[in-house]
């Protein structure tokens, strides 16, 4: 049913994306698919990575490592963006048309308040997305 599916990661988080992890491994498991691990980051210096190619070698680190631990077929997909946090969720819908993915699997946490006014990654790419997405809290 599913052949590849979209993981987006921030690796300052990757602690709080564990259960997303395990399902979309699962769910890649299953249906024999491929998991395509997405991260933006700036090309600025940040709190991961001093360059560009430092973030693309952490990226591609995590997706191996990933594949090895739950036995799945993997690729790494870093991207850089001039402002992460103002275009993440453009960046994100470029991804899945790119790639060619038919499932996204995504972490999100609880609605708070601000997310009732200004919603959060997870409801933008689920509302806009054409594809089928997972949200998993």
């Amino acid at each position: 049913m599913y052949s590849d599916i979209m993981v987006p990661v921030s690796l300052p988080h990757i602690d709080q994306l564990d259960k997303a992890l395990k399902v979309a491994a699962d769910l890649a498991r299953h249906y024999g698919a491929r998991v395509h691990y997405v991260s933006v980051s700036a090309s600025a210096p940040s709190e991961v990575a001093h360059t560009p190619n430092e973030f693309a070698e952490k990226v591609q680190r995590f997706a191996a490592e990933q594949g090895a631990a739950h036995n799945i077929e993997v690729q790494a997909h870093p991207l850089i963006s001039h402002d992460p946090a103002a275009d993440l969720d453009l960046v994100l819908e470029h991804a899945e048309e790119k790639l060619g993915v038919d499932l996204v699997v995504m972490a999100s946490h609880l609605p708070g308040f601000s997310d009732h006014l200004f919603g959060s990654h997870g409801s933008h790419v689920a509302s806009h997305s054409k594809l089928s997405v997972f949200i998993v809290r």
